[in-house]
């Protein structure tokens, strides 16, 4: 059996949230409709939707009532179920309120809640989650092309193709990309973004029609699919041009019905998707048990790297959605799937350290190669046992670090190719103070602040190029005829001996602290 917390968490928060936890997690067993005026016969387990409550008197009413027959929840719109009222008699009876998305229709609600409630038995008759429906979004897909005769993709928010149609041999190349790849093609996105189709989906149009394009790009009917306002996906038809206005309607009310079986994917997908998660932050933080994350995470018995990934965005609901997007790809399009979790706004991949395509190698190319519009900056630890990643987390975050502050290049870097700099970086941040009030520093510190020079800069690269003028010169920006005039001038104002190899590395020390701390 399912618990009510157990629905609310496979049905997700776009259409229920908890106002008041029952008493107990109660298991469900049904989903009955309470009706007006007449004592609907309930039985503990039920989820009791209140369709026709619209007063909070009404609302008293039914929970008290349910309270007597210890059903497991019960269900009202807002601003019903968060009522002072309300909460009261559910509290004092012990039973569970669960909110429903103002927008979300009833019938659509009873249906998605009693599929989640035979998900559960069936899981627990064979020991699995279902496959969730996908063989009916096919069924769907080839039902929405006979309504619109036209052969038919249904795609996910991040544009992935869940499902399509027969008759795909009668499109266009962008199409033939699409269904090969699972994924609607980077380029292929662009051309619909700039004719403005997805500002147009979630504005929250009925259908879309976009005109043939000039690369012979054909026409396509697009219908956005949503759910309680949010845009779930979408649906696209390859049409040879305008579609009438009867036929356009037949295919935009397939949306609803999708809009279901979407839901259903993502309620199985989530509670996949935070298991997994959970036993993937218990190994990075040195707690979880690693026979167990080998058998539950799929892993192999062999070396791991954990890899740090964040998203070089400063807008904040834009990172959100660029992180989630990373996570759909590189758990839906790098071989066999890493280990993902989002720690404080980080993602962390647990991936085996070979070069196959589903190893470290196939996740660096996938993030460096195919990573989107917002690009990831990713530190990776060095390869570990698995009972050893948290280990293997320290080390990504580190480097991770190096890469934001652009220490070190990136926007990939690993733990053995990021070394030379975390070691300098380390010795800098662990340096005592008054270290660089030693020496010619403090001379050439002042000199640089009353006349706008550059000598400490000079020094820096300098000593960090030893023997190439051209390469220090170059990072600097200047001749190296001028990086030249520049050392004579230092050796002269500080009256230091640059040819001693003391000197020269207590100075690259001092550096260091100043330039990496």
């Amino acid at each position: 059996m399912i618990s009510v917390r157990g629905v609310v968490d496979r049905v997700g928060p776009t259409l229920l949230r908890t106002v008041l936890p029952g008493a107990g997690d109660v298991a469900v067993t049904d989903v009955v409709i309470a009706e007006l005026g007449r004592r609907t016969h309930l039985a503990a387990g039920d989820l009791v939707l209140g369709v026709a409550v619209s007063t909070t008197e009404q609302a008293v009413d039914l929970v008290r009532h349910c309270a007597e027959q210890k059903v497991a929840a019960v269900l009202l719109k807002p601003p019903l179920a968060a009522r002072t009222a309300v909460r009261g008699a559910a509290r004092s009876g012990g039973t569970a309120v669960l909110e429903v998305h103002a927008g979300a229709a009833w019938a659509q609600l009873v249906w998605l809640l009693r599929a989640v409630i035979d998900a559960a038995e069936e899981s627990e008759s064979d020991g699995r989650l279902p496959a969730g429906g996908l063989g009916d979004l096919f069924r769907l897909a080839d039902a929405a092309a006979s309504v619109v005769d036209a052969p038919v993709t249904i795609e996910d928010a991040n544009s992935r193709v869940i499902a399509y149609s027969a008759r795909q041999d009668r499109t266009d190349p962008a199409r033939v990309s699409t269904i090969m790849g699972r994924r609607v093609p980077d380029d292929v996105l662009a051309k619909f973004r700039s004719r403005g189709v997805f500002r147009q989906l979630s504005r929250g149009r009925t259908t879309i029609f976009v005109p043939q394009q000039k690369d012979g790009t054909l026409p396509r009917l697009i219908v956005p699919i949503r759910m309680g306002g949010e845009l779930l996906g979408s649906m696209w038809a390859v049409v040879p041009g305008p579609v009438p206005e009867e036929r356009a309607a037949a295919f935009a009310d397939a949306a609803p019905v999708v809009a279901l079986h979407l839901l259903r994917r993502r309620a199985r997908d989530d509670a996949e998707r935070r298991r997994s998660a959970e036993l993937v932050r218990s190994l990075l933080d040195g707690v979880g048990s690693p026979r167990l994350a080998i058998a539950e995470l799929d892993l192999e018995d062999g070396p791991h790297r954990v890899v740090a990934i964040d998203v070089d965005t400063d807008d904040v609901l834009g990172a959100e959605g660029a992180r989630l997007a990373l996570w759909e790809r590189i758990t839906a399009g790098v071989g066999r799937r890493p280990a993902v979790a989002d720690l404080h706004d980080v993602l962390y991949a647990v991936v085996p350290d070979r070069d196959c395509d589903s190893g470290w190698p196939a996740l660096r190319k996938a993030l460096t190669e195919r990573a989107g519009p917002v690009k990831p900056l990713v530190g990776a630890g060095s390869a570990m046992a698995i009972g050893e990643l948290a280990v293997s987390r320290a080390q990504a975050e580190e480097t991770l670090g190096l890469v934001r502050t652009g220490l070190v290049a990136g926007p990939v870097a690993s733990h053995e190719e990021a070394w030379p700099v975390l070691a300098l970086h380390r010795v800098a941040a662990s340096a005592a103070p008054g270290v660089l009030d030693v020496g010619p520093l403090p001379l050439l510190t002042r000199h640089d602040e009353a006349n706008g020079t550059e000598y400490v800069a000079t020094l820096y690269h300098w000593l960090r190029h030893p023997g190439d003028p051209r390469a220090a010169a170059g990072v600097l920006g200047i001749h190296p005829n001028t990086l030249r005039h520049r050392m004579n001038r230092i050796a002269t104002l500080a009256a230091v001996e640059l040819s001693d190899p003391d000197v020269r590395l207590a100075l690259l020390a001092q550096l260091a602290v100043k330039f990496w701390r």
